[in-house]
């Protein structure tokens, strides 16, 4: 690439990167001027009546919700709750729209992943609620490396913009039955893995002994793998991001040298679907996803030919370093008039057993502990596995900067071309991971100026 046109790109990314940071704060600066907005001081109002809330994975979720509400109508007859189901790909833009239109049509209740929860707490359309859980029955009760996600991600170190609900985690999935045949321990160290990656590969026989993810997607999943083995854990070192640390850039150098010694060619333009589908279907020894997929594993292999496992520690007998999955919950919006009922609707549906209950259904880690006993996880070991490690004072936890403008692009689009040019031999993974890195940082820094 040509000097002028390697400034060309890098001008363009800094006007994005601005552009992004404007375009917040003038929403944000947006909602304060309104007058019943989303940043709107509400009512609390009398805790009886109707309540709106926004479903923000709407379809597949519809039905458990569908049941909480009906059991939480019959608890409470004086309060009705109005179910508006959201598609998760338009969620985000749902509640921009809503707030640039003067937050009218803003729910009571709605729900918040930590991947745009910056994003809303911004535009000040959200209610802190940490008082309002240190009142009420949830005190204590919430799994503490969600709530320090939910903290994170919402750019402020004291409130909690939203109630968690639930998480996913990074997960190695493995064949049983092949490293039975192959009389191979588990993957549960990072050596271990490895020398299984190796024995289970036979391209003779289009045998593999891992497959990775390379389309996309790769740059989150590469995260997860580097700084799992690298066991550094904080994302941050000052106002520097670690991910270009000499340990993480050997830990990505390790795990893309993977790729077609030990994993099909397919991998390059693989994104998660594909990615299950190749695992589930062919003779594969090992997978990195998450609990997602869990489902698909059993309907296709059965529950006695696979197992899941949070990734090794860096080192045996060491803490295990996670890199935090986006954490999902309930936001109070500020704007409502009925914030008593709403925060009935947002207690009930965190309780134990509403919390169990929703989890179960979408396969994912529950946030209140008083479902870590439930019947259902302990039928589910890759779930409990995860639970145990998240819940485990001992785990580090990367937080992710979600609460960065720019992170979806720097994390996806902009750097997933790049990380296949790494696979392909094309671009070093220091390279790679000083580009990122360069780019972290100057995000970080615009951030920090408009605060």
């Amino acid at each position: 690439m040509s000097t002028a046109g390697a400034r060309t790109r890098a001008t363009a990314k800094a006007t994005r990167s601005a552009a992004a940071v404007a375009a917040v704060l003038t929403l944000a600066l947006t909602a304060t001027a309104c007058g019943d907005d989303g940043s709107s001081t509400g009512e609390e109002g009398s805790g009886k009546g109707t309540i709106t809330f926004w479903d923000n994975n709407g379809g597949p979720r519809t039905k458990v919700w569908k049941k909480i509400i009906a059991k939480f109508e019959d608890k409470n007859p004086n309060i009705k709750v109005k179910y508006v189901p959201i598609p998760i790909t338009n969620v985000q833009s749902k509640y921009d729209t809503a707030i640039q239109s003067g937050g009218d049509s803003l729910p009571d209740v709605g729900g918040v992943g930590t991947a745009y929860l910056a994003n809303l707490a911004a535009q000040g359309a959200l209610d802190p609620v940490t008082d309002r859980i240190e009142d009420s029955s949830l005190k204590g009760k919430l799994i503490k490396n969600m709530v320090d996600s939910v903290r994170a991600a919402g750019g402020d170190e004291k409130e909690l913009f939203s109630v968690p609900t639930s998480a996913n985690q990074g997960t190695l999935w493995y064949r049983t039955d092949l490293f039975k045949a192959a009389q191979l321990p588990a993957p549960t160290t990072w050596d271990a893995f490895y020398k299984a990656a190796d024995k289970l590969t036979d391209k003779g026989k289009n045998r593999f002994g891992f497959t990775l993810r390379g389309g996309a997607g790769s740059v989150a999943q590469a995260l997860d793998m580097m700084y799992a083995q690298s066991g550094i854990s904080t994302f941050w070192d000052g106002d520097k991001t670690t991910l270009n640390d000499p340990k993480n850039v050997a830990a990505l150098e390790k795990y893309i040298a993977l790729f077609k010694k030990v994993t099909p060619s397919a991998d390059l333009n693989n994104d998660f679907a594909k990615m299950v589908a190749q695992f589930d279907q062919g003779d594969i020894g090992m997978l990195q996803h998450n609990l997602g997929s869990y489902v698909d594993h059993v309907k296709q292999l059965g529950k006695d030919k696979i197992a899941g496992i949070p990734l090794p520690p860096a080192r045996a007998g060491s803490a295990r370093t996670i890199v935090s999955n986006p954490v999902d919950g309930l936001g109070l919006f500020k704007a409502s008039k009925n914030k008593a009922a709403a925060w009935k609707f947002i207690e009930f549906a965190a309780s134990p057993e509403m919390n169990s209950l929703w989890n179960e259904d979408v396969g994912a880690i529950p946030a209140n502990v008083g479902a870590a006993d439930d019947a259902w996880i302990s039928e589910a070991p890759p779930t409990k596995a995860a639970l145990e490690s998240l819940n485990d004072p001992q785990t580090k936890v990367v937080q992710l900067p979600y609460y960065l403008p720019d992170w979806n692009n720097i994390s996806k689009a902009d750097n997933e071309p790049s990380f296949q040019k790494v696979l392909l031999g094309q671009m070093t993974a220091k390279a790679f991971c000083d580009k990122v890195a360069k780019e972290l940082n100057t995000a970080q820094a615009d951030w920090k100026k408009h605060q």
